[in-house]
């Protein structure tokens, strides 16, 4: 039985507090996503746990080579990334789920609908909708990440917006996968630094 991400042990949040990013392959924007997170949260280990997987994604594939090149300029060490797919068990075992795109979060959703329905979103979804004041006054920071999702899921339902997905650059033209970095980049930016932030 997965455990609750809100779940305390003698008033505490049980850690590591996961997230799991997805796209389609696992190839590109998850897997930079996950690795670039990864290394603004390295100061913290055994805090958080981030990983990813696709959709249809063939298990064991490398990383893109633009993708990976991308991510080191950066700052994500891309060294051993592999392919893996989406499950049920994936879901059940994030506190939470950051699509590429909203097929993705869909995804999520059809594998475990009560499981995800609080705590799945776009990677650019819930940067638009964290608040740091949601997390005023928590200094730990994985407490500050449950405080950051509860906060986001109350904000949603204004409807999706068109900016929220980030296209699939596998194939396209090296610009266009620098464009789709760029936009993962500002997400992951923006969710460090609300998870980070010094309590008030």
């Amino acid at each position: 039985m997965p455990r609750s991400p809100v779940s305390t042990t003698a008033g505490r949040i049980w850690t590591p507090f996961r997230v799991l990013f997805v796209c389609t392959g696992n190839l590109h924007r998850s897997p930079l996503a996950e690795r670039l997170l990864k290394a603004r949260l390295a100061a913290l280990p055994g805090t958080f746990r981030v990983s990813s997987a696709g959709t249809a994604a063939r298990a064991g594939t490398a990383m893109d080579p633009v993708a990976a090149a991308l991510l080191v300029g950066l700052g994500g060490d891309p060294s051993g990334a592999r392919a893996r797919r989406l499950t049920a068990a994936l879901v059940d075992d994030s506190d939470l789920l950051l699509g590429a795109a909203a097929e993705h979060r869909e995804a999520a959703v059809r594998l475990s609908p009560l499981w995800s329905l609080q705590r799945a979103f776009t990677l650019r979804e819930f940067a638009r909708l964290l608040r740091p004041e949601d997390a005023a006054g928590v200094a730990e920071p994985a407490e500050r990440a449950v405080a950051l999702v509860k906060g986001a899921a109350e904000r949603r339902g204004g409807g999706a917006w068109a900016d929220d997905d980030v296209a699939d650059p596998y194939g396209a033209p090296v610009q266009v996968a620098r464009q789709a970095a760029v936009r993962i980049a500002e997400s992951v930016e923006r969710i460090a630094a609300a998870v980070l932030a010094p309590a008030p």
